[in-house]
């Protein structure tokens, strides 16, 4: 699992490739991965938006941005953690992605970014 901790607020990354939904002979390849997200400031927050990068090794690169995540944006009280799956897909066996969150603090109202870490997606069978 990777980590990344930036303001106090760490993030947890698990991620797998999803070979149930993945069509190799036609260069589909889908990856999914869980986020954890703790609070382990001594304020509330909230996610606000995302901003994911998502590389192939075919020299593709892809943009994600939105509010919240998987159609939320929760509210994290001191020591609490949000965890959802999610998902993208691929055209090379082989890319990689990273991001960041926005949050905004509810004490007052000020908005901060928090690193998700850099994580490898690759298709089990170019690793052997």
């Amino acid at each position: 699992m990777l980590q990344s901790i930036t303001k106090q607020i760490r993030v947890d990354v698990k991620n797998w490739y999803n070979g149930d939904a993945s069509e190799p002979e036609l260069d589909f390849f889908v990856h999914a991965y869980q986020i954890t997200i703790s609070n382990q400031s001594d304020e509330p927050i909230k996610l606000m938006r995302r901003h994911w990068f998502i590389f192939d090794s075919c020299g593709r690169q892809h943009q994600v941005q939105g509010e919240g995540v998987v159609g939320e944006q929760p509210v994290l009280e001191p020591g609490e953690s949000f965890t959802y799956v999610s998902g993208c897909h691929l055209q090379s066996p082989v890319g990689a992605m990273h991001g960041f969150y926005h949050f905004q603090r509810l004490i007052d109202s000020m908005e901060f970014q928090v690193r998700i870490p850099h994580f490898v997606l690759s298709f089990p069978p170019v690793l052997n």
